[in-house]
């Protein structure tokens, strides 16, 4: 309670000195961000890309956020509902809440809890291949009550029952735009897609997928004041280093996001004094993803699918392959060259919370080129005249794939090294990361579609409850043709044991049972060597000294969450 009311009195003052700040809505003219992973859509339910999560988030909110501490504080709601305040059941099984009257969409329309009953159907619906699918566990209707209350009923007791319409990962989307974009046709609805009505501080005026986004203030928006800018330009494309520099040494733009920077690098751009580095730790993971369905292009449509686990990876569904990888890779050399202060060595995907970190998997923290190459030779994997390794006609020549980043190129060089010493040949990829990290459909180089042996990036999760995180690796969330390729289950992991715990967590109330079935699903995963983790990564991202108002990195939540309070420093 009473940090709740700290928290509380924290808020308001920053809201009374935001508007001191700033008087009048527009006054401090445009800013502008660089996303080096430029946008690809303004649609989130319909891309897995960090960056477009981030673009939409200007324009479409959620009932309620995460804040930079990871409290959850409402937005579109006048409340966060519990037990205590009525808003959710006794019995844990519905969870209902009261929406802020007087708000309306930037086309001027009222939004209403139709709005919020259609958002669920639209991510409900089976054929549109809901990237927020997860959010939605266990939901058994989205009602509108009234006008301005909503009601959401669950088939089991959910003690967190904030999954759906909490964070920017599940916005709001407005109901008269995209009742007819339902289920398959979601994706050919460019127009509403690339040109997303919302209810947030910003509106679209230009989008240029891969390249850039306008907005300009909404003048429909609820704070009167606000937001203190006028526009705002968020650039992409380019790499991490040059977005370092056009806000640390140039003063181009105001804010860089997510560099992943070689350390000394940010320190001597710093040091020209137009801007600051700063970072945070969340939960985010450089992993490696492995692929285990067989990727080969000669099986068309059935590539890279499970098929009911009838299509398995012709050398990655052999768990010594997948332990040896791990085994062989030094992480310590990995944080050292690429991240210094902004790593650490991790062996989960799940690191945080702390009472949510396993210690079951440090095995990895040490590397064992010779038990990794002891394991190989056990499981019948010989060396060729070439040195790379092969068994009944197959060689271990793996596709390494992630997103174009010096840091990340240099992370693929050293693994490609060590894992030259056990015996496996890596050819290594890199994509444009508005490709990668993109939501066209079309596109062989989207990482949900994964046409390759391994690949790289770093993914986390709204908030610091990892159930909706968890769930993205049960059977039902693999990418195929028949989601739309929408899905975060990259390795196309099935184990009916993890579905069950993944049940069992959304049934479990108290935090310190939560934590021991996190760990073990956690578990699972590393041991099984669907997910080969290397580092926990902080937040980067570098801030003109001109920007103030909680522009900061928010590992819980968008970065760009509190944008209506975003200024220039007087």
């Amino acid at each position: 309670m009473l940090k709740a009311r700290t928290l509380l009195l924290a808020t308001a003052a920053a809201a009374m000195f935001a508007t001191a700040a700033h008087a009048e809505r527009g006054s401090d003219g445009q800013l502008k961000i660089l996303y080096w992973q430029a946008p690809s859509i303004l649609n989130p339910f319909l891309s897995g890309g960090t960056k477009d999560i981030h673009a939409s988030s200007l324009i479409i909110e959620p009932l309620a956020h995460y804040d930079t501490d990871g409290n959850m504080v409402p937005a579109l709601a006048e409340e966060v509902p519990t037990v205590a305040n009525g808003g959710v059941s006794a019995d844990l099984k519905s969870i209902t809440w009261k929406l802020l009257k007087g708000v309306k969409w930037s086309d001027g329309s009222a939004f209403t809890a139709h709005d919020v009953e259609f958002t669920a159907a639209y991510c409900l619906d089976p054929a549109g291949g809901c990237n927020a699918a997860e959010r939605f566990q266990d939901v058994t209707s989205v009602k509108a009550v009234d006008d301005h209350t909503v009601r959401i009923d669950f088939k089991v007791p959910k003690p967190f029952p904030y999954g759906p319409f909490v964070g920017s990962e599940a916005p709001i989307i407005q109901k008269a735009q995209f009742e007819n974009c339902m289920g398959a046709k979601a994706p050919t609805c460019t127009d509403q897609n690339f040109g997303t009505i919302g209810t947030g501080p910003f509106k679209v005026v230009e989008f240029k997928p891969n390249d850039v986004v306008l907005y300009e203030a909404n003048e429909n928006y609820r704070i009167a004041d606000k937001p203190a800018f006028a526009s705002v330009l968020l650039k992409g494309g380019g790499d991490a280093v040059s977005a370092a520099r056009a806000v640390l040494e140039t003063g181009e733009f105001d804010y860089a996001w997510n560099l992943q920077v070689e350390p000394e690098i940010l320190t001597t751009m710093e040091k020209k004094g137009k801007g600051e580095v700063i970072s945070a730790f969340g939960t985010s993971v450089e992993r490696l993803m492995v692929q285990l369905t067989n990727p080969d292009p000669a099986l068309g449509d059935k590539r890279a699918t499970y098929q009911d686990g009838k299509n398995p990876h012709p050398y990655l569904s052999d768990p010594a392959v997948r332990r040896a990888l791990s085994m062989a890779i030094d992480r310590e050399i990995l944080v050292e060259a690429g991240y210094g202060q902004a790593g650490k060595v991790t062996c989960n995907v799940l690191p945080a919370p702390a009472i949510y970190a396993s210690t079951a998997n440090d095995w990895c923290k040490t590397q064992d080129i010779a038990g990794a190459n002891k394991l190989l030779d056990d499981a019948g994997w010989k060396r060729g005249s070439d040195g790379v390794r092969e068994k009944d006609g197959v060689r271990l020549s793996i596709l390494y794939q992630t997103s174009t980043n010096s840091v990340r190129q240099g992370t693929q060089a050293f693994i490609k090294q060590m894992w030259q010493e056990i015996g496996v040949e890596t050819e290594l990829k890199n994509i444009s990361a508005s490709v990668f990290f993109g939501g066209d459909q079309s596109s062989p180089d989207t990482f949900q579609k994964h046409f390759s042996d391994i690949e790289m990036y770093t993914n986390n999760f709204n908030g610091t409850d990892p159930e909706n995180y968890m769930l993205r690796w049960t059977c039902d969330k693999m990418p195929s043709p028949d989601t739309q390729w929408i899905g975060q289950n990259m390795p196309r992991y099935c184990d009916p044991e993890y579905d069950k715990l993944a049940a069992q967590l959304a049934e479990t109330a108290a935090i310190e049972e939560r934590a021991i079935i996190a760990k073990k699903m956690n578990d699972m995963l590393i041991d099984y060597g669907a997910i080969i983790p290397l580092i926990h990564r902080g937040g980067v991202a570098a801030r003109a000294n001109t920007l103030g108002g909680g522009a900061y990195p928010n590992v819980w939540d968008a970065t760009p969450w509190n944008i209506q309070d975003w200024h220039r420093k007087k």
